[in-house]
């Protein structure tokens, strides 16, 4: 298949490069997995974070097992910190020789973390252009612009007003039609681009004749028969918060203990010694917030991608490295999670650590004494205490 090159290429009418390039794949992927697999936009984005994840695999493995090497390469590195407290440069030398020695590269998993962000953004931007609702501010609204293009892209229909707490109207929502112009110059301005029709940037096969239902029809609350618009903000699992308005929604709740899960499994061990640590540890508690926080203000069918996505994710670090340090979890550790690997320091190593680091420290004995001062050689002879010999009577 030839490069994307420009607009006209397999029916797509618009390009803007660079980002075209990245988001028109993705996008054509979405509606690929709408149209062709289900027609239903919730099993939709759950096809296409797989398919996503899978394509991605491979980098993500090599960052799992980054994390685990590093995790095992803990007290060589902590040993380190202690034999040259206060020498950064000698710390830094000390601790880049260990990295070649061991194979192991810390920017590893720098590449899926960069990627993971322009694929939420651009997923962001296919769920508000798949749903054809575009909200505007009343000034632009009433802009000469808007009515120009109004005017030159029949099918923009008004859906309602939105008012503020004193019942003046703030924002005003459209919807937008998925047929029409492309290359209108309101479309070249930011507040005007989502109402550029969908099948501008769709090749030919994946034209569409209606917009795209954004309504899932199987999450549905039981209690209040509602359905999930994953083009909307989730109020379908959502508890309004009183005076607030916000919307804490479930679904962004599971997103978040998932994350916690994920991140705590490849979090290392916290370490009083290390300045680092407190601030890892912080940030295990705090991107899950974070997470609650986006679902009420994103769109539900991005917080649907972030649960798979990350579902998938403590899968394949499932595989690779077991529970990793998820346990003990809060005090809690299951009889069936075995004790997590301590490091490349073998126990002997460990013990004159231990020593080195508290001097007036007696070493623990070994696990298997014998007697005699034979400890750790079978082949030694065991001496035997002396006993005095009985002596029978004669008889």
């Amino acid at each position: 298949m030839p490069p994307l090159i420009g607009a006209g290429f397999l029916g797509i009418q618009h390009f803007t490069p660079p980002w075209d390039v990245f988001f028109l794949p993705l996008f054509n992927l979405l509606i690929v997995s709408y149209r062709v697999i289900f027609s239903d936009f919730a099993l939709a984005i759950i096809v296409f974070t797989v398919v996503i994840r899978t394509l991605l695999a491979p980098l993500f493995v090599r960052q799992i097992q980054s994390q685990k090497e590093m995790q095992r390469m803990a007290p060589l590195i902590r040993e380190v910190n202690r034999k040259h407290k206060g020498n950064r440069t000698k710390i830094a030398e000390e601790t880049q020789a260990l990295y070649r020695e061991h194979g192991v590269n810390p920017a590893a998993g720098c590449v899926p973390v960069l990627l993971q962000l322009p694929l939420l953004f651009a997923l962001y931007q296919a769920l508000i252009r798949a749903s054809n609702v575009v909200t505007l501010s009343a000034k632009d609204a009433a802009s000469s612009t808007f009515t120009a293009l109004q005017a030159a892209l029949p099918g923009i229909v008004k859906i309602q007003d939105v008012k503020d707490a004193a019942g003046a109207v703030t924002q005003i929502q459209y919807s937008a039609p998925v047929a029409g112009p492309c290359n209108l110059p309101q479309f070249e301005i930011s507040n005007f681009t989502h109402f550029l029709p969908l099948n501008c940037q769709l090749i030919d096969p994946l034209k569409l004749a209606h917009p795209i239902n954004t309504v899932s029809s199987w999450l549905i609350n039981p209690i209040s028969g509602q359905h999930l618009n994953l083009a909307q903000v989730d109020h379908t699992f959502a508890f309004i918060l009183p005076g607030l308005g916000f919307a804490l929604s479930a679904l962004a709740v599971l997103a978040a203990l998932l994350q916690f899960v994920q991140v705590r499994m490849t979090s290392p061990k916290p370490n009083p010694d290390d300045p680092t640590s407190s601030t890892t540890n912080t940030m295990t508690y705090l991107f899950p917030l974070l997470t609650i926080w986006w679902g009420g203000l994103f769109p539900s069918g991005l917080i649907l991608y972030w649960v798979v996505y990350t579902s998938y994710l403590i899968v394949q670090q499932f595989r690779i490295m077991g529970w990793g340090n998820l346990f003990p979890l809060f005090g809690w550790q299951p009889g069936f999670v075995p004790a997590p690997e301590t490091g490349l320091v073998d126990r002997s190593a460990r013990r004159e650590l231990a020593t080195a680091s508290n001097p007036g420290r007696v070493p623990p004995p070994s696990a298997n004494p014998r007697p005699g001062g034979t400890q750790g050689n079978p082949n030694r002879p065991v001496s035997r205490p002396n006993k005095r010999k009985r002596r029978g009577r004669k008889r």
